[in-house]
Protein backbone atom coordinates (compact mmCIF):
# COMPACT_ATOMS: atom_id res chain seq x y z
CA UNK A 1 0.00 0.00 0.00
CA UNK A 2 2.70 2.56 0.89
CA UNK A 3 5.19 1.86 -2.01
CA UNK A 4 4.26 4.75 -3.96
CA UNK A 5 4.71 7.29 -0.03
CA UNK A 6 7.94 5.59 0.35
CA UNK A 7 8.96 6.65 -3.31
CA UNK A 8 7.97 10.10 -3.11
CA UNK A 9 9.46 10.14 0.85
CA UNK A 10 12.85 9.14 -1.22
CA UNK A 11 12.23 12.04 -3.67
CA UNK A 12 11.16 14.22 -1.67
CA UNK A 13 14.62 13.99 0.67
CA UNK A 14 16.55 14.19 -2.83
CA UNK A 15 14.79 17.47 -4.38
CA UNK A 16 15.38 19.19 -1.27
CA UNK A 17 19.24 18.22 -0.55
CA UNK A 18 19.41 20.04 -4.22
CA UNK A 19 17.02 23.16 -3.05
CA UNK A 20 19.16 23.83 0.32
CA UNK A 21 22.86 23.54 -2.04
CA UNK A 22 21.97 25.34 -4.36
CA UNK A 23 19.88 27.93 -2.91
CA UNK A 24 22.39 27.90 0.78
CA UNK A 25 19.56 27.29 2.65
CA UNK A 26 19.11 26.33 6.20
CA UNK A 27 16.51 24.13 8.15
CA UNK A 28 17.39 20.57 6.00
CA UNK A 29 17.13 18.41 9.14
CA UNK A 30 14.19 19.77 10.35
CA UNK A 31 12.38 19.17 6.48
CA UNK A 32 13.74 15.47 6.34
CA UNK A 33 11.88 14.94 10.03
CA UNK A 34 8.66 15.19 8.66
CA UNK A 35 9.20 14.09 5.46
CA UNK A 36 7.26 10.63 5.34
CA UNK A 37 4.94 12.76 7.25
CA UNK A 38 4.46 14.92 4.64
CA UNK A 39 4.97 11.66 2.10
CA UNK A 40 1.64 10.05 3.79
CA UNK A 41 -0.47 13.42 3.81
CA UNK A 42 0.18 13.98 0.18
CA UNK A 43 -0.02 10.73 -1.33
CA UNK A 44 -2.69 8.97 0.81
CA UNK A 45 -4.67 11.89 2.80
CA UNK A 46 -5.06 15.06 0.23
CA UNK A 47 -6.22 13.21 -2.63
CA UNK A 48 -4.75 15.98 -4.65
CA UNK A 49 -6.21 16.42 -8.57
CA UNK A 50 -5.39 19.31 -10.76
CA UNK A 51 -8.23 21.19 -9.53
CA UNK A 52 -7.52 20.50 -5.81
CA UNK A 53 -6.50 23.90 -4.92
CA UNK A 54 -9.82 25.44 -6.26
CA UNK A 55 -12.27 22.72 -4.50
CA UNK A 56 -14.09 24.02 -1.47
CA UNK A 57 -14.39 20.44 -0.09
CA UNK A 58 -10.81 19.50 -0.33
CA UNK A 59 -9.13 18.33 3.10
CA UNK A 60 -7.01 21.09 4.41
CA UNK A 61 -3.30 21.00 5.22
CA UNK A 62 -1.15 24.06 7.15
CA UNK A 63 2.83 23.80 7.60
CA UNK A 64 2.46 25.31 10.74
CA UNK A 65 6.59 24.30 11.17
CA UNK A 66 7.07 27.00 8.25
CA UNK A 67 10.68 26.41 8.35
CA UNK A 68 10.75 22.90 6.94
CA UNK A 69 9.20 24.93 3.72
CA UNK A 70 11.38 23.01 1.09
CA UNK A 71 9.89 19.52 1.71
CA UNK A 72 6.70 21.18 1.68
CA UNK A 73 7.44 22.32 -1.90
CA UNK A 74 9.03 19.42 -3.02
CA UNK A 75 6.05 17.38 -1.97
CA UNK A 76 3.93 19.32 -3.97
CA UNK A 77 6.09 19.89 -7.18
CA UNK A 78 5.73 15.55 -7.05
CA UNK A 79 1.91 16.14 -6.98
CA UNK A 80 2.05 18.41 -9.82
CA UNK A 81 0.91 21.42 -7.77
CA UNK A 82 4.08 23.25 -8.65
CA UNK A 83 6.13 23.16 -12.01
CA UNK A 84 9.74 22.40 -12.72
CA UNK A 85 10.22 25.93 -12.99
CA UNK A 86 8.52 27.15 -9.47
CA UNK A 87 10.53 24.08 -7.96
CA UNK A 88 13.61 25.54 -9.34
CA UNK A 89 13.09 29.43 -8.15
CA UNK A 90 13.33 28.17 -4.69
CA UNK A 91 15.08 31.15 -1.98
CA UNK A 92 15.98 33.06 -5.46
CA UNK A 93 14.73 37.23 -6.10
CA UNK A 94 11.01 37.16 -6.43
CA UNK A 95 10.15 33.70 -6.40
CA UNK A 96 6.89 32.89 -4.87
CA UNK A 97 8.92 29.96 -3.14
CA UNK A 98 10.38 31.95 0.05
CA UNK A 99 12.14 30.23 2.99
CA UNK A 100 8.62 29.93 4.53
CA UNK A 101 5.24 29.50 2.86
CA UNK A 102 3.21 32.26 1.50
CA UNK A 103 -0.14 32.63 0.56
CA UNK A 104 0.93 34.04 -3.08
CA UNK A 105 1.12 30.40 -4.08
CA UNK A 106 -2.36 29.59 -4.19
CA UNK A 107 -1.84 26.16 -2.92
CA UNK A 108 -0.67 26.97 0.16
CA UNK A 109 -3.95 27.70 3.30
CA UNK A 110 -1.40 29.87 5.80
CA UNK A 111 1.34 31.89 5.72
CA UNK A 112 3.56 30.62 8.52
CA UNK A 113 6.85 30.96 9.66
CA UNK A 114 6.28 32.56 12.74
CA UNK A 115 5.55 29.67 14.91
CA UNK A 116 2.89 28.79 17.50
CA UNK A 117 0.18 30.31 14.71
CA UNK A 118 -0.90 27.25 12.44
CA UNK A 119 -3.38 25.27 15.19
CA UNK A 120 -5.09 28.66 15.81
CA UNK A 121 -5.61 28.84 11.94
CA UNK A 122 -6.65 25.72 11.92
CA UNK A 123 -9.28 25.87 14.56
CA UNK A 124 -10.42 28.53 12.66
CA UNK A 125 -11.30 26.86 9.51
CA UNK A 126 -12.00 23.02 11.33
CA UNK A 127 -14.91 25.81 13.15
CA UNK A 128 -16.24 27.35 9.75
CA UNK A 129 -16.24 23.43 8.30
CA UNK A 130 -18.42 22.50 11.51
CA UNK A 131 -20.52 25.90 10.41
CA UNK A 132 -20.99 25.31 6.93
CA UNK A 133 -21.78 21.72 7.33
CA UNK A 134 -18.95 20.35 5.43
CA UNK A 135 -16.87 17.26 5.67
CA UNK A 136 -13.93 18.19 5.19
CA UNK A 137 -10.89 17.80 7.61
CA UNK A 138 -8.07 20.04 8.77
CA UNK A 139 -4.46 18.31 9.46
CA UNK A 140 -2.04 20.84 11.04
CA UNK A 141 2.11 20.13 11.27
CA UNK A 142 3.94 21.51 14.16
CA UNK A 143 7.18 21.19 15.73
CA UNK A 144 7.57 19.98 19.20
CA UNK A 145 9.57 23.44 19.94
CA UNK A 146 6.98 25.72 18.94
CA UNK A 147 4.76 23.95 21.33
CA UNK A 148 6.33 26.75 24.01
CA UNK A 149 4.26 29.20 22.21
CA UNK A 150 0.79 30.75 24.10
CA UNK A 151 -0.95 30.98 21.26
CA UNK A 152 -0.68 27.00 20.57
CA UNK A 153 -2.43 26.44 24.11
CA UNK A 154 -4.99 28.93 23.19
CA UNK A 155 -5.79 27.08 20.50
CA UNK A 156 -5.95 23.76 22.38
CA UNK A 157 -8.46 25.00 24.78
CA UNK A 158 -10.53 26.15 21.91
CA UNK A 159 -10.35 23.26 19.82
CA UNK A 160 -11.89 21.13 22.56
CA UNK A 161 -14.12 23.75 23.78
CA UNK A 162 -15.62 23.50 20.17
CA UNK A 163 -15.31 19.60 19.96
CA UNK A 164 -13.16 20.10 16.82
CA UNK A 165 -13.32 16.01 15.81
CA UNK A 166 -12.60 17.40 12.28
CA UNK A 167 -9.27 18.52 13.06
CA UNK A 168 -5.86 16.41 13.33
CA UNK A 169 -2.33 18.07 14.90
CA UNK A 170 0.61 16.20 13.85
CA UNK A 171 3.75 16.85 15.98
CA UNK A 172 6.92 16.83 14.36
CA UNK A 173 8.74 15.80 17.98
CA UNK A 174 12.61 15.82 16.61
CA UNK A 175 13.48 16.28 20.25
CA UNK A 176 15.63 19.60 18.91
CA UNK A 177 14.83 23.24 19.18
CA UNK A 178 16.91 25.49 17.06
CA UNK A 179 19.89 25.86 19.81
CA UNK A 180 19.22 22.90 22.12
CA UNK A 181 17.09 19.82 23.22
CA UNK A 182 13.62 20.33 23.08
CA UNK A 183 12.76 18.60 27.18
CA UNK A 184 15.67 21.17 27.94
CA UNK A 185 14.00 24.18 27.07
CA UNK A 186 10.79 23.27 28.25
CA UNK A 187 10.55 19.93 30.06
CA UNK A 188 6.75 18.39 30.40
CA UNK A 189 4.86 15.42 28.44
CA UNK A 190 3.21 17.25 25.30
CA UNK A 191 0.85 13.47 25.66
CA UNK A 192 -0.02 14.60 29.32
CA UNK A 193 -0.86 18.36 28.29
CA UNK A 194 -3.31 17.89 25.49
CA UNK A 195 -4.68 14.99 27.15
CA UNK A 196 -5.25 17.48 30.22
CA UNK A 197 -6.84 20.28 27.63
CA UNK A 198 -9.13 17.84 26.22
CA UNK A 199 -8.01 15.93 23.18
CA UNK A 200 -7.63 12.75 22.24
CA UNK A 201 -3.79 12.04 21.65
CA UNK A 202 -1.43 9.31 20.11
CA UNK A 203 2.08 8.76 20.29
CA UNK A 204 3.42 7.30 17.07
CA UNK A 205 6.51 6.30 15.04
CA UNK A 206 6.95 9.68 12.46
CA UNK A 207 8.87 7.18 10.34
CA UNK A 208 6.78 3.96 9.76
CA UNK A 209 3.75 5.15 7.46
CA UNK A 210 1.23 2.64 8.41
CA UNK A 211 1.54 3.89 11.71
CA UNK A 212 1.07 7.46 10.09
CA UNK A 213 -1.73 6.60 8.25
CA UNK A 214 -3.76 5.37 10.65
CA UNK A 215 -3.56 7.82 13.17
CA UNK A 216 -5.59 9.53 11.22
CA UNK A 217 -8.65 7.18 11.80
CA UNK A 218 -10.25 5.18 14.45
CA UNK A 219 -10.74 8.23 17.09
CA UNK A 220 -10.80 6.79 20.54
CA UNK A 221 -13.42 9.59 21.25
CA UNK A 222 -15.44 11.30 18.49
CA UNK A 223 -16.32 14.32 20.01
CA UNK A 224 -12.60 15.95 20.58
CA UNK A 225 -9.74 16.94 18.20
CA UNK A 226 -6.52 14.51 17.98
CA UNK A 227 -3.29 14.83 18.68
CA UNK A 228 -0.80 12.51 16.29
CA UNK A 229 3.05 12.71 18.58
CA UNK A 230 4.98 11.42 15.91
CA UNK A 231 8.39 10.67 17.78
CA UNK A 232 10.79 11.44 14.24
CA UNK A 233 14.67 11.70 13.98
CA UNK A 234 15.88 15.03 12.87
CA UNK A 235 18.04 14.65 9.07
CA UNK A 236 16.08 11.19 9.56
CA UNK A 237 17.53 9.25 6.06
CA UNK A 238 21.11 10.69 6.12
CA UNK A 239 23.54 9.16 8.48
CA UNK A 240 25.24 12.34 9.05
CA UNK A 241 22.97 14.02 9.53
CA UNK A 242 20.66 11.85 11.83
CA UNK A 243 20.08 13.70 15.38
CA UNK A 244 22.74 15.95 14.22
CA UNK A 245 21.76 19.84 15.27
CA UNK A 246 24.32 21.69 13.18
CA UNK A 247 21.95 20.47 10.34
CA UNK A 248 19.23 22.95 11.50
CA UNK A 249 20.82 25.42 9.75
CA UNK A 250 24.00 24.10 7.16
CA UNK A 251 23.04 23.28 4.09
CA UNK A 252 25.29 20.52 2.41
CA UNK A 253 28.58 21.36 0.20
CA UNK A 254 29.44 19.43 -3.07
CA UNK A 255 30.70 16.12 -1.37
CA UNK A 256 27.96 15.88 1.37
CA UNK A 257 25.57 16.40 -1.14
CA UNK A 258 26.66 13.39 -2.84
CA UNK A 259 27.05 11.27 0.29
CA UNK A 260 23.93 12.04 0.97
CA UNK A 261 22.41 11.39 -2.16
CA UNK A 262 24.27 8.17 -2.21
CA UNK A 263 22.57 6.86 1.06
CA UNK A 264 18.94 7.78 0.17
CA UNK A 265 18.75 6.38 -3.04
CA UNK A 266 20.14 3.02 -1.43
Amino acid sequence: MFLKTRILAKNIRLKVLDMMHYSKSAHLASCFSCTDILAVIYENILKISPSYSSNGNRHRFILSKGHAAAAYYAAMYFKKILTKKEIDSFCKVNSLLEEHPSIKLKSVEAATGSLGHGLNIACGIALGAKIKKKNFKTFVLMSDGECNEGTVWEAAIFASSKKLNNLYAIIDSNKWQATERTKIIAPGSLFDQFKAFGWNVKIINGHNYKEIYSSFFNKIINTKPTLIIANTIKGKGVSFMEDDNNWHYKYPNQLELFKAKQEIMK
